[in-house]
């Protein structure tokens, strides 16, 4: 009886870490790489990411040279971000700073996207949230 009990406890203390894991999984990507290769590779994390947890919560914050994912019409990426935003897979939130630097309006933007006044502040502040960060990068 005593080793059943302490199976159990082991199985609901496994259970619980499990179910803690997926339901907390956050994580911010950091894309400042204007690189179409770092751009792919970004929409095929989040569908790994998501295939294996739907609940996950991934948001993309864009500044810099990585402006060019989220622009219409200049995003080879652009069908995959729709998508991703449509399904609420992720969200994409691009610098205001760096938008004005190169005379960007959120009309020029793929649907869907938001903008932030500091995309560096932006991912500070999901950190201390306690999400996971990650820089794309190859």
């Amino acid at each position: 009886m005593r080793k059943y009990l302490l199976y159990l406890s082991v199985f609901m203390l496994i259970a619980t870490f499990a179910n803690a894991q997926a339901t907390n999984y956050k994580v911010v990507f950091d894309m400042s790489s204007k690189d179409t290769v770092n751009q792919q590779a970004i929409i095929r994390e989040i569908g790994l990411i998501t295939s294996s947890n739907p609940n996950a919560k991934l948001e993309v914050v864009i500044y810099g040279q990585g402006l060019d994912l989220v622009v219409k019409d200049r995003s080879t990426q652009q069908s995959f971000v729709e998508k991703l935003i449509t399904e609420n897979k992720a969200t994409f939130k691009v610098c205001a700073m760096t938008m004005k630097r190169n005379n960007i309006d959120k009309t020029q933007l793929v649907p869907g996207v938001e903008v932030v006044p500091d995309g560096i502040y932006e991912i500070i502040s999901k950190q201390q949230e306690g999400w996971g960060y990650i820089k794309v990068g190859h």
